[in-house]
C-alpha cells in the first residue's frame, strides 16, 4: 500500500513549514497516523513529533452544457499535517 501519494504545495502549507515545521500530505484514506509517521521518517530520514489527520468527502457537482445537466461528484481524499521535530526540514524542491 502506497501510504504516501503527494506532498502539499500551497502558500498556507509553505509558510506554515516555514514559521512552524508543519508539512501537508495527500495520503492513503485507509492509513492511520502510526503508518503515515512510519513513511514519512523512512522517506524523508527527518523525526516526526506529531501527525493531524483531515478526511475530505467529495462534494457534488453538476454543470450546465449544451447537452444537458451532468451531475458527478469530485473524489474524497485524506490529507495529513506533520509537525516535525526542532531542527528538522524538508525540502520538496531539492530533486526539481
Amino acid at each position: 500500500m502506497d501510504i504516501l501519494k503527494k506532498p502539499i504545495i500551497t502558500e498556507k502549507m509553505t509558510e506554515q513549514g516555514e514559521k512552524l515545521n508543519r508539512y501537508g500530505f495527500i495520503v492513503d484514506k485507509q492509513a492511520n497516523k502510526i503508518q503515515i509517521k512510519k513513511a514519512i521518517e523512512e522517506m524523508y530520514d527527518v523525526s516526526v513529533a506529531s501527525v493531524n489527520t483531515l478526511v475530505y468527502g467529495g462534494k457534488a457537482k453538476s454543470r450546465y452544457t449544451k447537452a444537458g445537466i451532468i451531475h458527478g461528484k469530485t473524489n474524497s481524499f485524506k490529507k495529513a499535517i506533520i509537525t516535525l521535530a526542532e531542527g528538522d526540514t524538508i525540502d520538496f524542491y531539492s530533486n526539481i
